[in-house]
């Protein structure tokens, strides 16, 4: 892996991730692939599609949803082949919605592919809740 291409992974996970934060869905939605898939705890199925999640994430926002900020913290990056990249990380996000403002701490796995004069594009998200020991 030269580290041009670890530079520019890194660059696409923090503008994803900045995306995210802002709420500015244009940015955060093209930094997946159209066939991407998404996981969500929160959501009973699998969604398919960039579209799918898209049309997802409308729905929330006419309930009122809004991304307030994000903070990625403990990340670790793979890369299973020369083209494919997973991140792990901790993911921070202060959410409002119907209910008021919400501190959200989960953990996050986002598989990147390296596609020709292209550059990484994200090709999967699993979202899961950050377990916490018993007290």
């Amino acid at each position: 892996m030269a580290d041009t291409n670890t530079d520019d992974l890194q660059h696409t996970i923090d503008a994803l991730i900045r995306a995210f934060g802002e709420h500015d869905t244009t940015a955060y939605f093209s930094s997946f692939s159209p066939d991407a898939t998404f996981v969500f705890y929160t959501h009973p199925v699998p969604l398919p599609s960039r579209d799918a999640y898209r049309d997802l994430w409308t729905e929330w926002e006419s309930d009122g949803f809004r991304v307030l900020a994000c903070r990625s913290s403990e990340q670790n990056v793979t890369f299973p082949s020369p083209d494919v990249a997973v991140l792990t990380h901790r993911v921070g996000t202060t959410v409002r919605d119907s209910s008021g403002t919400v501190e959200l701490d989960e953990r996050e796995t986002i598989m990147f592919r390296h596609r020709e004069n292209s550059g990484w594009i994200a090709v999967h998200e699993h979202l899961s809740p950050q377990s916490h020991p018993a007290e």
